[in-house]
């Protein structure tokens, strides 16, 4: 098969926009911000053209990185299901991944509130199944519920917000993370 052929292209044109997010959530992760869009480019190895082409601003461009963030947390999800024990490592997994990424929750909190709510949503539903297959089976609070998750991410990101200092921020975070799991999850429940 030719690499002009219509296939070839869609697979260049595939790997070359999961380059693009990768390249900005790892952006983010840094404490830096989708408007550059020049260092995604760099870093995902392709042309501003050709990250244009894909995303037409840096608003297109947050979107898709949301996107394709709540896909990884379906994809992890997915890999504990079943495993009631697992929900104190996959939960902190998640608060974790939501400190390293504090920069996408910042612009998440600038979109217009029925969006925020959408992501929102996608995120807690996620994460509800494991939770309450780890309440079925005691290892959780038995009056632990959904919107008591969305109170967790809520906690943690102000915890991660309290300072520009990327070290700190996330030091404080971890430690809040460990107390506030500390208060979710039944003494003596294993992870």
């Amino acid at each position: 098969m030719l690499y002009g052929t219509p296939t070839a292209r869609r697979r260049d044109a595939l790997r070359n926009r999961a380059a693009i997010l990768e390249a900005a959530s790892e952006v983010l992760t840094h404490g830096g911000a989708v408007a550059l869009m020049p260092e995604i480019a760099r870093r995902a190895g392709v042309g501003q053209a050709t990250l244009y082409r894909h995303f037409a601003d840096r608003h297109a461009l947050t979107a898709a990185v949301i996107t394709y963030q709540l896909d990884r947390l379906e994809a992890l999800v997915a890999v504990h299901a079943g495993q009631p024990a697992h929900f104190r490592s996959l939960l902190c997994e998640v608060l974790h991944t939501q400190i390293a990424m504090r920069g996408l929750v910042s612009l998440v909190r600038r979109l217009d509130p029925a969006t925020q709510e959408r992501y929102r949503r996608r995120a807690i539903a996620a994460v509800t199944g494991p939770m309450r297959y780890a309440r079925e089976h005691g290892y959780v609070r038995a009056d632990l519920v959904p919107e008591d998750l969305a109170l967790l991410f809520a906690m943690v990101q102000g915890v991660a917000e309290g300072t520009d200092d990327l070290a700190a921020a996330r030091a404080a975070a971890d430690r809040a993370v460990d107390l506030m799991l500390d208060g979710v999850f039944r003494a003596g429940a294993e992870s």
